[in-house]
């Protein structure tokens, strides 16, 4: 009994698996060439077996999909491509039913510029009470036509669009999505409304887009250095980035969950200059967790990996947070094509830059061994669908097939990111890949290159060699194995480019990062490896588990 009293009440997000599901490319149930709430469903028992413990649905909310329903225009209601709102409920029965939690996205930053609030604010003219909801401000110069201040969009250009009045409203992202007024008691008390509607149906939780740029400067001064310079401002006090005031919201956001059952959660995008600052997300009284960028960012380097896991781990437990641990997502090149390049540093607000041509074989031989490192670190961790599979980024896309925002607004000087968005492959010999229902003509909505065929899930099952395997058999032992998810970590003698830590109990994970190969420690069986070992010598690139 005191067992089951121990383990009831230590929260599940402290140390889970949560796969995301990028809804738009999982899975199409309805055969229109877009993934859909009724092909997540017929896929929850591959996810199942897969071994996570939740998945992470981007939005799906009402939208005109002018940033990939990241403009949300109704927060209480499925988009029709997606399906319905019954439709939503029924899913999150049914993952339950498999032992799969759900959390959606949740985009508080800003609306679409078609939500009703925004509508009324332009209907309604300067200095209306609606107008109050969002960031609207007089232009700059003798006749306003200047924007009010020089804040530029993460999908270039000036964050500022001029409506036919004269007045500027802010948007940090693209025209479609005008930033809210955190400052504004109406949009606190609505957004506290549409967190108990999902939780009061059944969700575990939610991501938070842009965790750390709800608030911003009420003097709106200009930022002193442009974004991705590497100038860092002083601790709160970049203008609209991780400002000190935006824990306010989130502690009653706490408080919200808190008194629904089940140990609700919340996970933060909150791009931080320091791991000091991201602990900030997470306190007792704040956030549950938050998304580590800095792993994802960190090239393949041991001392490099080494150093983001200490500071990670040191900052994070002084405030009693659990870690994350994430490779890839939508909004990022996919790892298996980054670590197939030369190492580059990748500053947060920057785009990562493709050096030279990729060598795939290369950069899935280091995402094996890179799975097994994330997934046997104290904490949780994050699977980006198809990451399982060993998709790379799709770096030729036709230029007129490309969606992403980044594109057009950079002048197609960036391809954006789509290239990580491309529907992933279920089965078959030819795009759609099973995709879509068998017999529908519908082509996916991005298309699917030809040498996928070998990389479909499908074509994996049952392989010993391949991505797909290795995942389950990675998730089936971290569940098993009493070492693994939260814990310590302590660090072995090993050579300058080689990771090698131990857990307790009997646990060991040895990565090697050199050139040559390297002797295992002593230990009494392999338990899983990410690649072929030589003897008792780990090879290059390969990640080992072993027994003690």
């Amino acid at each position: 009994m005191p067992d089951s009293i121990e383990t009831s009440a230590t929260p599940w997000w402290r140390d889970a698996v949560i796969y995301q599901v990028y809804i738009r490319s999982f899975a199409d149930g309805n055969g229109d060439g877009m993934g859909d709430i009724a092909g997540i469903r017929s896929r929850l028992p591959y996810l199942r077996d897969l071994g996570v413990d939740a998945i992470w649905i981007n939005p799906w909310y009402v939208s005109p999909q002018a940033d990939a329903g990241y403009d949300v225009a109704d927060f209480r209601d499925i988009d029709p491509r997606f399906g319905s709102l019954a439709e939503a409920e029924r899913l999150i029965g049914e993952a339950h039913e498999h032992g799969i939690k759900v959390i959606p996205d949740i985009v508080p930053n800003h609306t679409s510029d078609r939500h009703e609030w925004f509508q009324a604010a332009l209907a309604a003219g300067p200095g209306s009470p609606e107008r109050q909801r969002y960031v609207f401000r007089p232009g700059r110069g003798p006749d306003g036509s200047l924007p009010p201040n020089n804040w530029q969009s993460c999908f270039r250009g000036p964050a500022w669009t001029r409506v036919p009045d004269g007045e500027w409203y802010l948007h940090l992202f693209a025209p479609e999505q005008p930033d809210l007024n955190w400052a504004h008691p109406e949009v606190r008390a609505e957004f506290e409304s549409i967190l108990r509607f999902w939780f009061d149906r059944g969700v575990d939780g939610f991501r938070i887009d842009v965790a750390h740029g709800l608030t911003k400067d009420p003097e709106l001064p200009d930022v002193v250095a442009p974004q991705g310079s590497g100038y860092v401002y002083p601790d709160g006090e970049h203008p609209h980035w991780d400002r000190d005031d935006v824990h306010e919201i989130y502690r009653s956001w706490r408080r919200i969950a808190d008194s629904y059952d089940g140990d609700r959660k919340f996970v933060a995008e909150a791009w931080a200059d320091t791991p000091r600052r991201l602990a900030n997300y997470v306190r007792e009284d704040a956030l549950h967790t938050a998304f580590n960028f800095d792993f994802l960012q960190c090239p393949w380097d041991a001392g490099r990996l080494r150093e983001v896991i200490d500071t990670t781990t040191t900052n994070l437990n002084s405030v009693g947070a659990p870690a994350t641990w994430v490779l890839s997502n939508h909004d990022v090149v996919r790892h298996p094509s980054r670590y197939g390049r030369p190492a580059v540093d990748w500053l947060p607000g920057t785009t990562f830059q493709r050096d030279g041509e990729v060598d795939l074989a290369l950069g899935t031989r280091r995402a094996r061994a890179a799975a097994l490192l994330s997934l046997s670190l104290p904490g949780g961790a994050y699977v980006y669908q198809g990451e399982e599979l060993g998709l790379p980024e799709v770096e030729d896309l036709p230029d007129e097939l490309r969606q992403d925002p980044t594109w057009e607004r950079s002048g197609r000087t960036e391809p954006g990111r789509d290239g990580c968005r491309v529907p992933i492959p279920w089965s078959g010999a030819k795009p759609p890949f099973g995709f879509s229902p068998q017999g529908c003509d519908a082509q996916p909505w991005l298309p699917q290159p030809e040498s996928w065929a070998a990389l479909t899930a499908e074509a994996q099952q049952g392989d010993p060699d391949s991505m797909l395997e290795l995942y389950r058999s990675a998730l089936r032992l971290r569940r098993e194995h009493p070492a693994l998810g939260e814990g310590d970590l302590v660090w072995q003698e090993a050579d300058a480019d080689v990771l090698s830590f131990r857990r307790t109990p009997g646990f060991a994970c040895v990565v090697n990062l050199s050139g040559a190969p390297v002797a295992l420690p002593e230990h009494d069986r392999v338990l899983l490896a990410s690649g072929p070992l030589d003897g008792d010598r780990l090879p290059p690139d390969t990640a080992v588990w072993l027994a003690l």
